[in-house]
């Protein structure tokens, strides 16, 4: 435990950008590492980057499916990979509050580390991402270590505007990813959770490249403003619609979906402003859910907004896609056919964790049409209802 707290108390004391150093220094120093690699995700969740405090320590990128550290970050389990000599290489997941940011590979040199090693060393990987957290705001290390290309300036705005990529609570589980992931324009998404609510916006501002996102920002930026004055879900599209409209002059909008959820409760409250389709997953049967479709935000003046109610059950799964991704799943325009390549898609899934499943999604449906990424941009969000927990008792 001496050790956790000196490992812990040195990520504190770190730098922003010294943090590889840090966590290495002090694996090996208290645990006899003899090698600590952190690695990131990227944007397109690919691939795991190196972070390197110095550009002459070369360290390769892994695949996110089919290594090691792939294995960790999947599973968000440590994995234990055996190595010649009698040495071990624990591979960590680097996880936020349930937000997958890379995983932390630690060389020991016993092929069986205890139990209780494990634990502190998974401890010091949760430390390390709550750190990286902190330190993003002063420096750009990480930010670049995401990269596997480079971004479009489109691209580079919405990222910064963005929550998270995947939160997880008691009540529930919200996973989300934009593709095509460096050169995305008009879609977005963003999350806000407290203690007896979770709101979620799914939005696409029309147009391309830099206009595009500017206009996503504005809209996003006005409903976020709305949301922390405690505004009713309707009022929040209503103040969002005034402000683009204001900005446009119709010339311009954006579709958006919003969401509110009741924790306790699992009520929902939706206001369906030319959104995103939502499906829904329960008891292994896959359904489109269809609310009354309203205005766009921002296409006139003054629009008012009504939210419609919607029931969860424990267990649902609720998965939105972007015209991008239904585009895609129909490629001819048949609206059947994309239908049941959705279905089929959000099926073949089911199994994946919340975090895993937008991505699969647009795996599976680009496999289907045989190109690589969309021809636009797709936004897939996926989100598990658990329900409300019980309080834990002693026995």
């Amino acid at each position: 435990m001496k050790r956790l707290v000196a490992a812990e108390r040195a990520l504190r004391s770190a730098a922003p950008d010294q943090l590889p150093t840090a966590v290495r220094e002090v694996l090996c120093s208290q645990y006899a590492a003899e090698a600590v690699e952190f690695r990131m995700a990227d944007y397109g969740l690919t691939v795991l980057r190196p972070v390197a405090d110095s550009p002459a320590v070369p360290v390769e990128a892994l695949p996110v499916h089919r290594s090691a550290a792939g294995r960790a970050f999947g599973s968000q389990e440590p994995f234990v990979e055996e190595l010649d000599g009698g040495r071990a290489r624990v591979h960590l997941p680097v996880t936020v509050r349930g937000d997958r940011l890379g995983v932390l590979s630690v060389t020991l040199p016993t092929a069986a580390p205890a139990q209780a090693e494990l634990v502190e060393l998974a401890e010091v990987a949760r430390a390390l991402g709550h750190e990286v957290v902190v330190a993003e705001r002063d420096t750009d290390l990480y930010q670049r270590a995401r990269r596997a290309d480079r971004l479009t300036l489109a691209a580079e705005m919405q990222w910064q505007l963005l929550r998270a990529r995947s939160s997880a609570r008691p009540e529930y589980a919200v996973g989300a990813q934009l593709e095509p992931a460096y050169a995305i324009f008009g879609d977005t998404f963003d999350w806000s959770a407290s203690t007896d609510r979770l709101t979620l916006y799914l939005a696409n501002g029309m147009g391309e490249d830099v206009e595009a996102s500017l206009l996503t920002n504005l809209g996003v930026s006005a409903l976020r403003n709305a949301r922390r004055a405690d505004i009713p879900l309707a009022d929040q599209a209503a103040l969002a619609d005034q402000a683009i409209h204001a900005r446009y002059g119709g010339e311009a909008y954006l579709s958006a979906l919003l969401v509110d959820v009741d924790l306790p409760t699992g009520r929902m409250q939706v206001v369906d402003a030319g959104s995103p389709r939502m499906l829904r997953l329960r008891d292994r049967t896959v359904a489109t859910v269809d609310f009354e479709a309203q205005l766009p935000l921002g296409m006139f003046e003054e629009t008012d907004y009504v939210a419609q109610d919607f029931r969860l059950e424990p267990g649902d799964r609720l998965v939105f896609v972007s015209d991008g991704v239904y585009a895609a799943a129909a490629p001819e325009g048949g609206e059947e056919r994309g239908e049941r390549a959705l279905a089929r898609a959000v099926t073949s899934t089911s199994l994946l964790p919340a975090a895993d499943t937008p991505a699969a999604v647009l795996r599976e449906l680009g496999g289907g049409r045989g190109r690589p990424e969309p021809d636009d941009d797709a936004l897939v969000v996926c989100l598990d209802w658990f329900g409300k927990q019980p309080a834990s008792s002693d026995t």
